[in-house]
């Protein structure tokens, strides 16, 4: 087992969007309209929007490796960046999925992992994040990791609203 965490370039582009796709309705699909999620794939994931979001020197995006094929991605955002106003000492993971074939491998524990450790080359002190409230595997996974909910705010997904519970973490 070869597992390998890879900053992503302008080059991976096209893969980080289909793999963006591919995790995002593998996740959200089956709890949310075909309608709602046609929207917010096309908003959140169009080449337009992913080239920008690259090329902010304030966001990161990392793609796991299992034996040589990509297994997920991780997003990270700092200072402006990020999707809500945080202090100076914060850093968001705004994005962690992986591939289905790839759950229960420890891979996401990795990128979180990941995380704590671009927050610390970046002298942060919290981690912050957004998680569906009704996505109970994703929440009992972060508290497991010593995040705690500190907030809530909206997500929409198409025209719908919903809540995120935002949790955090922090780093000594």
């Amino acid at each position: 087992m070869t597992i390998l965490i890879k900053r992503c370039s302008s080059d991976d582009l096209e893969t980080l969007q289909k793999i963006s796709i591919e995790t995002f309705t593998d996740t959200f699909k089956n709890q949310n309209s075909p309608e709602a999620m046609e929207a917010y794939l096309k908003r959140a994931f169009r080449t337009k929007q992913l080239k920008k979001e690259c090329a902010n020197r304030h966001s990161e995006f990392y793609f796991i490796y299992y034996n040589e094929e990509i297994a997920g991605y991780l997003k990270v955002n700092a200072d402006d960046a990020q999707t809500e106003h945080m202090d100076k000492d914060s850093l968001e993971v705004e994005r962690i999925y992986i591939r289905r074939p790839f759950h229960r491998l420890g891979l996401g524990k990795q990128l979180i992992e990941k995380a704590v450790e671009i927050a610390a080359e970046k002298n942060k002190r919290k981690l912050w994040l957004g998680v569906w409230e009704q996505n109970g595997n994703a929440v009992a996974f972060y508290t497991k990791l010593n995040f705690v909910q500190t907030g809530t705010h909206s997500f929409y997904m198409g025209d719908e609203e919903q809540t995120d519970l935002i949790m955090t973490r922090i780093i000594l």
